[in-house]
């Protein structure tokens, strides 16, 4: 699934580009967001900055600013995303969550997997 994709709402005959509702996350050069699962999928557009996602299995996703990507839900699916780049990740993401879920749930690596695949960054809980 690539490229942006938004909503166009219609205002008094004038049409918007909108992103649908969702949250904003933004990770700065050098950081990490440790490893973590979702409980539900999430639709996500890159809209600026380049973000490296390790998955589980060790796979190595690139997604550079415009792009879109979804995290399958489940806890069969730990990842972790880096910011290589030297400004900010900005992403806008389309979680289904209930009032009061949390957003990430942080779990340690995958079998095999030591914690310097994340540098120096402890694993922590997105807000």
């Amino acid at each position: 699934m690539g490229g942006q994709q938004t909503v166009t709402a219609r205002t008094g005959g004038t049409c918007v580009a909108t992103l649908p509702t969702g949250r904003e996350i933004v990770i700065p050069p050098g950081g990490c967001t440790g490893w973590h699962f979702h409980r539900v999928r999430l639709d996500a557009v890159v809209l600026s900055g380049t973000l490296t996602r390790v998955l589980h299995d060790r796979t190595v996703e690139v997604h550079t600013a415009g792009t879109t990507f979804v995290e399958p839900a489940g806890i069969g699916h730990i990842h972790l995303g880096h910011n290589l780049g030297t400004e900010p990740v900005v992403l806008h993401v389309t979680p289904a969550l209930p009032a009061g879920t949390p957003f990430s749930i942080p779990t340690p690596p995958p079998a095999g997997i030591t914690p310097a695949d994340c540098g120096h960054h402890s694993p922590r809980h997105i807000p």
